[in-house]
């Protein structure tokens, strides 16, 4: 029997304990996901961009994963390959 990821994902999170260790977890896929578009709409693959970045295209995909959170340093190599620019701000919670 097979349960859609969706139906799975609503029943895991109506557990408080479960929701709050997904929650503590969004930032670090809120980078990861705009690596992604960053690399998306320069229109790479993960190989071209890490043949630019001078890297490896398993770093790249642990980076679009969330598996690994990307230094300042590695963020600033990302957005010039990608031809980015890099905006952080910090909001009042």
């Amino acid at each position: 029997m097979t349960i859609p990821f969706e139906k799975l994902k609503t029943r895991l999170l109506a557990n408080p304990k479960v929701k709050a260790e997904y929650d503590a977890l969004a930032p670090e896929f809120e980078i990861a996901a705009e690596l992604l578009r960053a690399r998306r709409r320069a229109g790479f693959s993960q190989a071209e961009l890490a043949v630019r970045m001078g890297t490896s295209q398993s770093t790249i995909a642990r980076l679009e994963s969330g598996q690994t959170l990307p230094s300042t340093k590695t963020l600033l190599r990302y957005a010039e390959a990608t031809g980015s620019r890099v905006h952080v701000r910090l909001r009042a919670a």
